[in-house]
């Protein structure tokens, strides 16, 4: 293997290289499974409104955090990391559901 130049700069070895097409491409998978996740969420949104149902669900969240720190702790991902992601996405959730009750009250 050799090292070529190129946009990411003189001399990348190839190896190096294919290890960040790999993330770019792992990178681009996980924005587009987000953009899912918050159109879905988006519809939750909407029918918690129509239903007058609370934009949070404290017990579900709980139920999530703990199936999440599982699931990171049997792939080997740290637990805590993926609590922290957890509560940043469900933060987003939340807030966009209380803007969608917002607008459907006036």
């Amino acid at each position: 293997m050799g090292a070529h130049a190129s946009p990411e700069g003189p001399e990348v070895p190839d190896e190096l290289r294919e290890y960040r097409r790999t993330i770019d491409n792992i990178d681009a998978a996980l924005v587009h499974l987000l953009a899912e996740r918050f159109r879905c969420t988006q519809k939750v949104g909407v029918l918690k409104a129509r239903l007058n149902l609370p934009p949070a669900d404290a017990e579900r969240e709980q139920r999530q955090v703990a199936r999440l720190r599982m699931l990171a702790d049997e792939s080997g991902l740290d637990p805590v990391f993926a609590e922290k992601f957890l509560n940043f996405i469900v933060a987003e959730v939340i807030h966009h559901h209380e803007q969608i009750a917002r607008d459907a009250t006036g």
